[in-house]
């Protein structure tokens, strides 16, 4: 199974500036193993079960709450039975059909 998760989260309280509160979760991710991307809007994880999705996002949530009054989170979810690695195979596709992209 592959679990594909793009999700924002942040402080609402925090003023126009949060990176600092974001790069603790992303510091998180990085250090849980899971496969993900960080984007200037968001960050995607690929996970190989919905659990596993939705710990990421609770433990992104237990890392702002202490600090903060507010937080906003965001998800999509794209579960898809049998196939890994989708992530980065779902840019492969693009490329095959229009050639390099930005990414």
């Amino acid at each position: 199974m592959s679990v594909l998760v793009n999700f924002e989260v942040f402080p609402t309280d925090k003023g126009t500036s949060v990176s600092k509160y974001v790069s603790k979760v992303i510091k998180m991710i990085k250090e849980s193993g899971v496969d993900y991307k960080l984007t200037s809007m968001a960050t995607i994880i690929e996970t190989e079960t919905l659990s596993q999705a939705l710990e990421i996002l609770q433990k992104a949530y237990a890392i702002l709450e202490p600090d903060c009054e507010r937080v906003y989170c965001a998800a999509t979810f794209d579960i898809k039975k049998g196939n890994k690695g989708r992530m980065s195979q779902k840019i492969k596709s693009i490329v095959n059909e229009i050639g390099e992209v930005s990414e």
